[in-house]
């Protein structure tokens, strides 16, 4: 999943115009200078008109957004006959971009700039004056890389010249002055990719967290306290609000939380905190306290003076004293829920906005769930299942999957130090011991709390017992070379072979950390290069590489491109140079990022992680005929 950071846009294809020409166009934006004078006193001046023609949907940013979303900027280069000059725009169209997510000033079609240029009075003979832009086209899906045009107009300088009128300047014109107050001071980096997450990536989101709610009230410390919270609210007046008011303490408190995380992270830069060793460091300690403690070493609890001041609160009655009940009911069973919520919290830091929030607020909806839906129909309460040693069995099962995760995290930094001490083979290994201690823990043949001896062996317990066992057996192939599919995102590749070259199923070779010698290669073999930006901890760089590419399609087009990989987030000189190579060039810090480059490093196009296999494809096949 793909986890919350600031700033950006997506930049997937920079030449959409293909079949238009015989040639790719590159740049939906064309420029040319006029001027009604050709012939100018020395110390007239002269009225140039700059005229930007813009393909039908692109548009182009005006001179006085943000410096951070790289305004277009128009100047004359340095003159000697040029005394002065000033630069107006035309009034620009206030929209929503959609790549922003924010209100923005653009241009579509076409923009006309005027530049009221001054004559030195002793410029003599022909003068070249020449415009000089700097800007981005995009349209409603991309950006195109900033480029800087010229447009250039001839004149001659002379005193037999008629006078020419004063610039009168056009209605609905402004005057472009340096440190133009920006729309907004709140937008994201022009330097990173924004890639929004889709209405169905949330949607799977919220699912994912909703459904995570689900499972947390079969935990030890959440479902003994749902007969006891719904007879309260039956011997309540108004018993569903009140079962709904205490809903809604559950969901304030992990909101909160959520809120708490993406205001900490914004600032910092989530897009950097995912390969952090130090952030994966912390994040596998809480897992692997958590997970200890859930394997029955010690109780996590909170201290008993707060949780106490809170309790004396709630129980002065009323729907505030509801309110704070369901804040220390969320408290109370962080221990048994905290394993949940971590990972959720975990998904969201590469992620973006207020996926963190929505998240929280999802899995608080399916925590509160029973609670409401028992108040509205409280027969149901009777055919809750007892408590009982289940719970300690699902307490004792979540130890072991947590640890499981803890050794991801801990992955993470071993790929980023590249110390190479939990390889693919040990962490495949350390998963098959973990998941089926899980099963044979549920068999009874592994004794720790929540099994005793004489304990019966039910159809449930038997069926989740073979399932860890599955699961288990089917990562051995993993240790041995052979692909796992979906985990490969989540564990750690295969390392590669000699010269720093690796190989992907579908026989595909790949480059490593080596921009320079990917591009003499392809000088040398009249290739395109294929440049992927992606990181030691980046899931989806993972997917993608384990999952798109050695698909048939893929693989043959991809066989015929010279294909390197810079990685971004180690700790290394080479992770710096490709992070900065990646900001300078190509204007962005996502992974992964896709650039296709011809022999002359001309960016051909972009593209980023997608499980869309035919626009991929497309992707490749329009891009390399180019």
């Amino acid at each position: 999943m793909k986890l919350f950071r600031i700033a950006g846009l997506v930049a997937c294809v920079s030449a959409v115009a293909l079949a238009q020409d015989a040639a790719p166009r590159l740049d939906p934006v064309q420029w040319s200078m006029t001027s009604t004078a050709e012939v100018a006193k020395p110390g007239a001046t002269v009225p140039l008109h700059l005229t930007a023609k813009i393909e039908p949907g692109w548009h182009l940013y005006s001179l006085t957004i943000p410096k951070n979303l790289l305004p277009t900027k128009i100047t004359l280069t340095d003159n000697s006959a040029v005394d002065s000059y000033t630069v107006y725009q035309p009034q620009p169209v206030r929209t929503m971009d959609p790549n922003f997510k924010v209100e923005v000033e653009t241009y579509s079609n076409q923009a006309e700039f005027w530049i009221p240029a001054t004559l030195k009075k002793d410029a003599t003979g022909p003068v070249e004056l020449t415009a000089q832009m700097r800007y981005r086209a995009c349209d409603d899906k991309q950006c195109l890389n900033p480029r800087t045009k010229t447009a250039a107009f001839k004149l001659t300088a002379a005193a037999f010249a008629p006078d020419l009128a004063a610039f009168a300047i056009p209605p609905g014109y402004t005057e472009v002055k340096p440190g133009a107050p920006p729309v907004s001071e709140a937008l994201p980096p022009a330097s990173a990719e924004n890639t929004p997450a889709s209405s169905q990536g949330f949607a799977a989101f919220a699912l994912t967290a909703f459904g995570f709610g689900l499972a947390a009230i079969f935990t030890p410390c959440v479902f003994p306290m749902i007969p006891i919270t719904v007879s309260f609210f039956l011997n309540q007046r108004g018993g569903i609000m009140q079962a709904l008011v205490f809903s809604l303490g559950i969901v304030v408190l992990f909101c909160a939380l959520g809120l708490g995380v993406t205001a900490l992270a914004g600032p910092i830069g989530i897009s950097q905190l995912g390969g952090n060793p130090w952030v994966n460091a912390f994040i596998a300690g809480v897992f692997g306290i958590f997970a200890i403690s859930l394997l029955g070493a010690f109780e996590i609890t909170l201290p008993s003076s707060m949780l106490t001041k809170l309790d004396s609160v709630s129980r002065r009655g009323g729907y505030f004293g509801t309110l704070l009940m369901g804040l220390t009911f969320s408290l109370t069973s962080f221990a048994c829920v905290g394993p949940f919520v971590g990972p959720l919290l975990a998904s969201s830091v590469q992620a973006q906005g207020a996926q963190p929030v929505i998240g929280m607020a999802a899995f608080a909806s399916g925590l509160a769930s029973p609670f409401f839906f028992l108040a509205a129909f409280p027969s149901y309460l009777k055919k809750l299942p007892k408590s009982g040693g289940w719970m300690a069995r699902v307490k004792v099962v979540m130890g072991f999957v947590l640890l499981a995760v803890m050794l991801k995290y801990l992955s993470n930094i071993d790929q980023v130090l590249q110390t190479n001490l939990l390889t693919r083979e040990r962490f495949l290994a350390a998963w098959f011991v973990l998941f089926a201690m899980a099963g044979l823990y549920l068999l009874g043949l592994l004794r720790l709390e929540g099994i005793e001896a004489e304990d019966k062996l039910g159809i449930g317990r038997l069926s989740f017992a073979a399932l860890f066992l599955i699961f288990a057996v089917s990562l051995l192939p993993g240790m041995f070379g052979a692909p796992l599919g979906e985990l490969d995102a989540y564990v750690p590749a295969a390392t590669g072979g000699l010269s720093g070259n690796n190989t992907t199923a579908g026989g595909l070779q790949w480059m490593k950390n080596d921009y320079r010698a990917a591009l003499d290669r392809g000088r040398q073999e009249n290739k395109l290069v294929l440049v992927t930006f992606t990181g030691y901890a980046c899931t989806n760089c993972h997917w993608m590489k384990a999952n798109m590419f050695p698909r048939p399609e893929i693989a043959d087009i991809a066989k015929d491109l010279v294909l390197v990989e810079l990685y971004t987030d180690g700790s290394d000189t080479a992770s710096e140079e490709n992070a900065r190579l990646e900001d300078t060039k190509f204007a962005s810090v996502s992974t992964p990022l896709f650039v296709l480059l011809d022999a002359n490093e001309n960016v051909l196009a972009r593209s980023g992680y997608t499980r869309d296999t035919q626009e991929f494809l497309a992707f490749l096949r329009t891009r390399s005929k180019a």
